[in-house]
């Protein structure tokens, strides 16, 4: 039973908090004691804030009925690059040694919904590279299959939620992050468009490539958090269009006969996919063709989105790389990656982002004929991990591409884009595909996603843990 609500998701939870058939500091206490349990062999967190979490879920208990939330009493676990007062905001190094004075607007909406933060997650330094492994945190391991990867940037985000060690855990994305992780760790994760979510106290995430959003078991638990943290502030730098219903509504809404399109063609030249790969995106094509869908084949003609995504991505961890306490502590690979993006400048920044809306609108033109567009998630299996161990930068952007080759593109363009499960090989790794919308239209991704779950359910799937002494 214990283990059935630590899988009942943030939806299963909150509606158990509800009936009075939990109260929130039980539920608190039940998966602290999961995570004592096993995370020693998984490295989900790298801070548990169990004292915290049990004295706010006991505020929550005494929360009259009329004043909760709707994650009233719902653990949740927050990235490393999220501020949370009091705690250091690492971003995965060991570099940063103050505490935050205040927690991130995204951070304070969840507490205003009535979750219970819990601890906070363990990410790749600044988040550079899609594998979770660090000199300061070290190896966070796949649920799965403890010998492969996590993912990253969001790695333990993800491991937290598919080990039932939380509902939901805050991931954020620039370039694959949140879907990359939920793709190697059988969860769904939607990378909101851009503009979505606010990234107060700063008013961008590499400079428009990275949006914040949840890992979540379920599409339902994914709206829910969505909708209590989405919004943009008067300082950010982007805002998005709002949605013609809430998440949570799209969700619990069947898509229509939507036109489709699929393709397996990479974004990255010279990136194949894994044949496990390809026969998870054809045969969620003919899935979607026995739903009632328009689905053919198509060439999206993918723009090349190096000259935009690059500097983006050296400026944007330049701004929090030389942000750090001491620099001096930086990983090697980091500092070097530094000294080769020292040319991104702010006028090659801005240049960028024209370049990046220049490309958006040629990217975006395969939505003239088609509503979703279908592909894979990542292009490989999750590899084993030690894919970081030893190397410089150019050894892990060229091991990284594999993992960013379909994700990297649509944190230029700002659309939203989804990982949604898949199957599972005959291993037992798990297989995703990507689904993409139109600009702002997170809506139809989320319609169209939850009827996949509806027809190939995949929240009964549960890891194999091995207890482990933390």
């Amino acid at each position: 039973m214990t283990d059935d609500l630590a899988y009942a998701g943030v939806a299963g939870q909150a509606a158990a908090i509800r009936a009075g058939d939990v109260s929130a500091r039980e539920l608190t206490e039940l998966l602290l004691a999961r995570i004592e349990k096993y995370d020693g062999g998984l490295n989900a967190f790298t801070v548990v804030t169990a004292e915290q979490a049990l004295a706010e879920a006991a505020r929550r208990d005494d929360t009259p009925r009329d004043d909760r939330g709707p994650l009233h009493g719902v653990p949740v676990a927050i990235k490393e690059e999220n501020d949370v007062e009091g705690q250091v905001t690492t971003f995965g190094t060991a570099a940063n040694s103050r505490p935050a004075p205040a927690d991130s607007e995204v951070v304070r909406r969840l507490r205003a919904a009535g979750a219970v933060i819990i601890g906070k997650t363990n990410m790749p330094e600044f988040g550079l590279f899609p594998f979770t492994e660090s000199t300061a945190h070290g190896t966070t391991r796949n649920p799965w299959s403890p010998e492969h990867t996590s993912g990253g940037s969001s790695g333990g985000s993800a491991v937290a939620v598919a080990a039932g060690l939380v509902p939901a855990a805050i991931g954020g994305d620039g370039g694959g992050s949140i879907r990359i992780p939920a793709a190697c760790c059988g969860l769904f994760g939607l990378k909101p468009a851009r503009g979505r979510t606010t990234t107060s106290p700063h008013p961008h995430l590499w400079y428009g490539l990275g949006v914040i959003g949840p890992l979540t078991r379920s599409v339902e638990d994914s709206a829910l958090v969505h909708d209590a943290i989405r919004g943009s502030l008067p300082g950010d730098m982007f805002r998005a269009a709002e949605p013609p219903t809430s998440f949570a509504e799209a969700a619990a809404t069947a898509p229509g006969r939507l036109r489709i399109g699929w393709s397996v063609k990479p974004v990255t030249r010279g990136v194949r996919p894994a044949p496990e790969v390809v026969e998870a995106v054809t045969q969620t094509a003919a899935l979607l063709a026995e739903l009632g869908h328009q689905v053919e084949e198509i060439d999206p003609r993918y723009p090349d989105p190096t000259a935009a995504f690059v500097p983006q991505w050296f400026a944007g961890m330049r701004t929090e790389a030389l942000a750090v306490d001491d620099y001096a502590r930086l990983e090697p690979r980091t500092r070097q990656t530094a000294r080769l993006g020292t040319w991104a400048r702010p006028g090659v920044t801005r240049w960028a982002l024209g370049q990046g809306e220049k490309l958006a609108g040629r990217a975006n033109r395969v939505f003239d004929h088609v509503d979703v567009l279908l592909t894979p998630a990542i292009a490989c299996l999750p590899p084993r991990t030690g894919r970081l161990t030893g190397t410089g930068t150019l050894r892990a952007v060229l091991r990284a591409m594999p993992m960013v080759a379909y994700s990297a593109l649509w944190n230029v363009t700002g659309n939203p884009a989804a990982s949604v499960p898949a199957g599972f090989t005959p291993d037992g790794l798990p297989l995703a595909v990507q689904l993409v919308g139109r600009r702002d239209d997170e809506t139809t991704l989320l319609s169209l996603a939850a009827q996949l779950e509806s027809a190939r359910p995949w929240t009964d799937r549960r890891p194999l843990l091995a207890a482990t002494a933390s």
